[in-house]
């Protein structure tokens, strides 16, 4: 009766759903572009075969755990800019941006060295297999140049999201989209008087797209003058009393998403050594479930922008119950797209140029994934919407690195190596660290320790 109740006051609550249909639509349409781009480039380097998907695949586990640095600097200088912009306060929001930027470039430096001074080392990290990391060292040289664009990309577009304008991102992304899949089509198999560069054309049409959704961002940025919009002098303007509130914020948020990467990457060392046909199967796999959950980064920003609004606004049992419809919603979704991927999961795979046996891995690949999807979501939107938006980022931490690290890299280990188990079972294994974070998230969501105002 009480989920019936609170169904019922949500549908009466238009100006919530308005505001959340408003940011989760852009949010949600700007990923299922990315993922849809991943799809298709999955696609067409699957024409070339097995290992340069993995060779690929692997390469992009240093993208991978760059953009969840990334990702833990502006998300957790979102939760600033969501309660600042709930005071309208413009001028911190641009220091806000400025630590951002500083940061994320800096975090960038770090992976493009490396990637461009010794990529086959970098490689041999996630695979023994010499032809794939001749392969992927190809890519890597050359996609990691872009790092440094991706930073700034999103760096703004988060703070765009924070201050509750979403529309401008989706065209840019788009648009960039666009070039890319023409890019990939003319330089990968050799078109319209253009040699054939395979893998490497992958990467160059990665570099060049990413460089225009840069320099687009920046362009509407500075178009607007909006509050994004910054001279250097307001980026660079600190003071002691911000630098300490802005790392005591982030700091937890940016050793989260630092070290669930590496531990998530810890997962790709074992699916490396179980050969190419599992680190073919677990790509593809891992390919449909960001599609499968574009949605739920569409509720989880939502959420963090709101809830972060509302307390920023003092606006706390607002807030309270708001963090109840979102789980409400994340819960009901998450039953729709288990049963949508399990529907698509046959269509999807005949997509892709593999054996049977990998065909069979994928397919119950994705039904370990739909069974863990409630879990998975709630973990989500708990994590990354409700507890950061208020700054309760050590519990935040605390639950994605046990997850990861006393969870599913011992249960990777023991199933991979140990083991030797398929890697369906081996993927099983690991994703039941889902299950463990929603047990403790759920406790810590319901102690309200989220719920106040930082700012």
């Amino acid at each position: 009766m009480t989920i019936i109740k609170t169904l019922n006051n949500m549908g009466q609550d238009k100006k919530f759903l308005r505001k959340v249909i408003a940011i989760t639509t852009p949010i949600t349409l700007q990923a299922l572009l990315n993922t849809s781009l991943n799809l298709v480039d999955n696609v067409m380097i699957g024409s070339l075969g097995q290992t340069s998907i993995a060779a690929v695949g692997l390469a992009n586990k240093v993208f991978f755990v760059f953009t969840l640095l990334l990702f833990g600097i502006v998300s957790g200088s979102s939760i600033l800019t969501a309660q600042y912009f709930g005071k309208k306060d413009i001028k911190n929001i641009r220091k806000v941006l400025g630590m951002s930027l500083v940061m994320g470039l800096i975090g960038a430096i770090f992976f493009v060295i490396p990637s461009l001074l010794c990529p086959e080392i970098v490689m041999s990290i996630f695979t023994p297999s010499t032809e794939t990391i001749k392969i992927g060292a190809t890519y890597l040289s050359i996609a990691a140049i872009s790092y440094p664009l991706t930073a700034v990309t999103n760096v703004y577009v988060a703070l765009l999201r924070g201050v509750n304008q979403v529309k401008a991102p989706v065209f840019v992304t788009l648009f960039s989209i666009v070039i890319k899949v023409i890019l990939n089509y003319t330089l990968i198999f050799g078109h319209f008087g253009v040699p054939a560069f395979g893998v490497r054309g992958e990467a160059i049409a990665t570099l060049i797209a990413r460089t225009i959704e840069c320099t687009l961002i920046l362009s509407i940025v500075y178009i607007q003058k909006g509050p994004a919009a910054a001279k250097l002098k307001e980026l660079i303007s600190f003071d002691n009393k911000f630098v300490k509130l802005f790392f005591v914020t982030v700091s937890p948020v940016i050793l989260n998403e630092f070290m669930w990467g590496l531990g998530v990457t810890m997962y790709s060392l074992v699916y490396g050594r179980m050969g190419d046909g599992a680190v073919a199967a677990i790509t593809i796999t891992q390919t449909v479930e960001q599609i499968i959950t574009v949605i739920f980064q569409g509720i989880s920003a939502a959420t963090a922008v709101i809830l972060g609004n509302e307390l920023g606004a003092n606006k706390l049992e607002e807030a309270k119950v708001h963090a109840k419809y979102f789980i409400i919603l994340q819960f009901i979704a998450a039953l729709i797209m288990a049963a949508t991927c399990l529907g698509i999961r046959t269509p999807i795979i005949t997509l892709f140029n593999v054996t049977e046996g990998v065909g069979m891995d994928i397919r119950k690949c994705l039904l370990v994934f739909s069974c863990y999807l409630p879990f998975k979501v709630f973990n989500w939107v708990n994590i990354v919407g409700i507890l950061r938006s208020g700054g309760d980022t050590k519990a935040a931490l605390l639950l994605d690195i046990t997850g990861v690290w006393l969870v599913g890299i011992p249960f990777a280990y023991l199933g991979g190596m140990f083991f030797g188990l398929p890697i369906y079972f081996v993927y099983a294994m690991v994703t039941f660290e889902e299950v463990y974070k929603f047990i403790l998230g759920l406790r810590r969501y319901n102690q309200r320790v989220w719920l106040k105002n930082l700012v």
